[in-house]
């Protein structure tokens, strides 16, 4: 197995920016993304600003809680609206992780995640939530 070595963005060549952005363009190709800008729009609207700190009136950016890098897609299921501070942070961090890291409360994430996605679900199936 390849190891692999943390780089500073401020070191890295354009070629190897290139060859990033290559690679994880073809991972997207791979996997089955199916999040519909309809998902993207009631996500935001029940999230009511970024899923992990809370921050309001900033723009929002699609987040996967799942890293693309790490296996993870752009599913109803695995992303959430964060503003571009925490989506730069948490990289490709596992969430849990990432959140004890930066005292953001995992707990109150991960049950308002599950509540989210039961009322998304259930609105999305036409079934009562």
């Amino acid at each position: 197995m390849r190891r692999r070595r943390k780089v500073s963005s401020a070191n890295v060549s354009p070629a190897t920016r290139a060859r990033y952005a290559k690679r994880r363009q073809n991972r997207l190709a791979r996997v089955d993304n199916d999040l519909t800008d309809e998902q993207w729009y009631d996500l935001m609207e029940a999230w009511g600003g970024c899923a992990y700190c809370g921050g309001e009136g900033a723009a929002l950016q699609r987040d996967c809680i799942q890293p693309v890098s790490r296996g993870g897609r752009y599913t109803l299921d695995n992303v959430v609206p964060a503003c571009a501070s925490c989506n730069a942070s948490k990289c490709n961090s596992e969430v849990t992780t990432w959140m004890r890291r930066h005292r953001l409360d995992e707990s109150d994430f991960l049950v308002r995640w599950a509540e989210t996605m039961q009322v998304l679900r259930a609105a999305s199936d036409g079934s009562p939530g």
